[in-house]
């Protein structure tokens, strides 16, 4: 539904719990704007993640903790500004220490986000399958967590552990404990290798735990079944659309550019009533149509007395 006649969601951080107990395993897309939270939607499915590598390249730059606080704030209140289901917010490392992030989650919950991920990467941080990771120590983690926890009125914690990469499965085992009982509600472990050490970890973590299944990484293309048969409550697919997307106007603009035209494609390409359902262009046409009427009257009446 458009954003001029919705209303944001009052409780999101209580509809992602009631997801989690009744769901064997929730699909998350990936987004990064408003229009492709909105497809996300309109196809069914029941939550959504704000990918920090998806929108910071959708801002041509690299996943490098580069994107501002500002920026991914503005996109968050945007983005719950049209949409009806969960939103988790990927917020790198929290942009800072303790007390930015106390203040991450204060101002990222009133833009209605549903969750906070938090990851425990040093700065500056790499997307979480690449090489030469540094991750910070588990105490200044917790530290991190707790703040998160004293400022959250009913948004949910995602804890994510980079350290399967710098330290080994095991260590990430006793970090993902130890950021439960500072206060984390989601446990994701990046980057890990097989389909065993999922097990592994969920046999071991007795939490919600969150996969991430992206792309030309570390991780296996599992499917959203084997992660629930291995025990894992959420699956995102954090960049999976902004890279459809971008390959899709790189082979439109080739098309163009060599054949002169869109027309041998049009069959590849959302068409105006499709965007216009999506994005309810009717109810801003309808809702114009009665203000002008109402502004007549109001215009017939003055010209009458």
């Amino acid at each position: 539904m458009a954003f001029l006649y919705k209303r944001r969601l009052e409780n999101p951080g209580e509809m992602l719990r009631e997801l989690l107990k009744k769901e064997d395993i929730i699909i998350t897309p990936g987004v990064f704007d408003p229009a492709s939270a909105l497809l996300v939607e309109s196809l069914g499915f029941k939550s959504a993640y704000l990918s920090g590598a998806a929108l910071t390249g959708s801002l041509a730059m690299p996943d490098l903790g580069l994107i501002t606080f500002s920026e991914l704030f503005d996109t968050t209140r945007r983005i719950t500004n049209v949409i009806n289901i969960p939103l988790i917010v990927d917020s790198d490392t929290g942009f800072g220490e303790s007390l930015n992030v106390y203040r991450t989650v204060k101002e990222l919950e009133e833009a209605g986000a549903a969750a906070i991920q938090i990851e425990d990467q040093d700065m500056p941080k790499k997307c979480g399958h690449l090489s030469g990771k540094k991750t910070i120590s588990a105490e200044d983690m917790v530290k991190k967590i707790v703040a998160a926890n004293n400022a959250r009125r009913d948004m949910l914690i995602v804890a994510r552990t980079d350290s399967r990469a710098t330290e080994g499965i095991e260590a990430a085992i006793e970090r993902a404990k130890l950021y439960l009982e500072a206060g984390a509600d989601i446990i994701f472990p990046e980057a890990l290798t097989s389909i065993d050490e999922f097990k592994l970890f969920a046999r071991e973590v007795r939490a919600p735990l969150l996969a991430n299944m992206t792309e030309f990484g570390k991780t296996p293309y599992i499917t959203a079944q084997e992660f629930k048969e291995a025990g894992f409550k959420i699956v995102i697919f954090p960049v999976t659309t902004f890279r459809a997307a971008m390959k899709a106007m790189k082979d439109t603009l080739i098309e163009i550019r060599d054949k002169g035209t869109q027309k041998f494609i049009l069959d590849k390409i959302m068409s105006r009533e499709e965007f216009y359902n999506l994005i309810g262009y009717y109810e801003y046409e309808k809702r114009d149509n009665e203000f002008a009427k109402k502004g007549d009257e109001i215009i017939i009446k003055k010209k009458k007395s």
